[in-house]
């Protein structure tokens, strides 16, 4: 059992793209298939799509050579991270994107600080 299924998507995406293969499959939930927009939005993935049958769905995406080099996974299960409009980090001084979980969805830091909300910080990919 995952405890953590968001920074395991990560990590496997990270993983997968680090040693050459073209598309990752993991099992699907809303909030992963949020964050894979996001991730599409921002062209770390170039896109992804919701396959099987119920109950077993299967986010499937199809990766970008060598986009993602990185990842930091702030908030975790047994420390959530907080922060307010005018804590949102760069990334890279703006090479990287923030990706919070705010009251008006999942969204990028640029986002968030362009309507002027905080939430809880997700991660940092670049």
């Amino acid at each position: 059992m995952v405890n953590d299924p968001i920074g395991d998507m990560l990590i496997q995406i990270k993983n997968a793209a680090a040693a050459g293969r073209k598309s990752v499959d993991l099992p699907y939930s809303n909030m992963k298939a949020a964050l894979a927009e996001i991730l599409v939005g921002e062209q770390y993935i170039e896109s992804f799509k919701k396959n099987g049958v119920m109950p077993k769905f299967i986010l499937h995406m199809v990766l970008k050579p060598s986009a993602i080099s990185g990842v930091k996974r702030v908030s975790k299960p047994g420390l959530r991270w907080y922060i307010d409009k005018n804590e949102i980090p760069k990334v890279f001084s703006g090479m990287g994107t923030a990706i919070l979980s705010t009251s008006k969805g999942m969204m990028t830091g640029r986002a968030a600080k362009k309507l002027g909300i905080g939430g809880e910080l997700l991660c940092e990919i670049w």
